[in-house]
């Protein structure tokens, strides 16, 4: 909603989470929750109302959105690549963060898997790195993708970065050695971590979530 009429997300949230009742602990936009247990959490909550009768529409609804999410950032990279009349297919799109949140090598219910499952459905191919799920992913996807030992080789002649895990090693890079790895600047922050203004003065075609 903030996208399509101009708002930023971040103001919404710091107001939000002014209110004590709320709090602003987790208030971050992003490409979805994943894990072991808030997944798993939903569905078994979702199964517990169907069998007692009840249609909880608004935890379907949570749980739908949480999908739809996870496939938003592809569509911001379809886009893009439409309107500069090029297609998504052939492009190579480096991913930094696979795991579902940082700090662990789980990617049970990780964004990261459906967001490479339609990168690759569409043609692209995917370079990435992850500074600790590398050997899951391996597990996951195979020789499907490319498992990059270091961020910056993940960049290398690439068309674009996607940002899916908000790990503390992303957020201050070495955005000249970015740039001229990328083979166009471009990125698509999933986790908001970097300021819009500050990656356009830095010569970045950005996008993010709700700004």
């Amino acid at each position: 909603m903030c996208e399509l009429v101009g708002a930023d997300v971040d103001d919404v949230r710091r107001a939000i989470g002014s209110d004590r009742r709320i709090g602003s602990s987790f208030l971050f936009p992003g490409v979805g929750y994943g894990g072991s247990c808030f997944p798993k959490d939903v569905k078994a909550l979702l199964k517990s109302a169907s069998d007692e009768g009840y249609d909880f529409r608004i935890l379907r609804a949570v749980e739908h959105v949480n999908q739809a999410q996870k496939e938003r950032l592809v569509a911001k990279m379809e886009q893009y690549f439409a309107t500069s009349n090029r297609k998504l297919s052939g492009k190579t799109i480096a991913v930094w963060g696979l795991a579902f949140k940082p700090k662990t090598d789980d990617m049970r219910e990780a964004p990261s898997i459906p967001i490479i499952q339609h990168l690759l459905a569409r043609g692209a191919c995917v370079r990435a790195y992850d500074p600790a799920a590398t050997p899951v992913a391996r597990q996951v996807f195979g020789g499907r993708i490319v498992l990059c030992e270091k961020s910056y080789d993940a960049l290398a002649g690439a068309d674009a970065l996607a940002i899916v895990t908000e790990w503390n090693e992303f957020r201050e890079p070495d955005f000249d050695r970015m740039r001229a790895l990328l083979k166009t600047p471009v990125v698509f922050d999933g986790r908001n971590i970097y300021s819009p203004e500050h990656m356009r003065a830095l010569g970045f075609t950005y996008f993010s979530v709700g700004r």
